[in-house]
């Protein structure tokens, strides 16, 4: 699947296509595993499938929370105490 798909997809289908997509590579390694070597490079696409899957939700996971959350203003750090003591020390 290509990312532009799986981009255009809802906050709902994106589990389901996980959820489908991992099914598909599990039953891919069983058969696999019985000696079955039909379908090997499929096993690559279904894993980068799930990959790409959830880096989008993670993506809009996060860009959930910065729209929910603005963020911080920055501010300087507070200054060091120890060099005032040691200035303090000196005088």
């Amino acid at each position: 699947m290509e990312l532009e798909k799986i981009r255009n997809l809802t906050d709902d289908e994106l589990p389901a296509q996980q959820t489908k997509s991992a099914e598909q590579l599990f039953r891919l390694r069983f058969q696999k595993s019985l000696g079955n070597n039909e379908g090997i490079k499929k096993l690559r696409a279904l894993k980068l499938d799930i990959a790409r899957i959830q880096t989008v939700t993670r993506e809009r996971a996060l860009a959930s929370e910065k729209t929910a959350s603005p963020a911080a203003v920055r501010t300087a750090p507070a200054a060091s105490t120890r060099t005032a003591r040691k200035k303090a020390k000196k005088d």
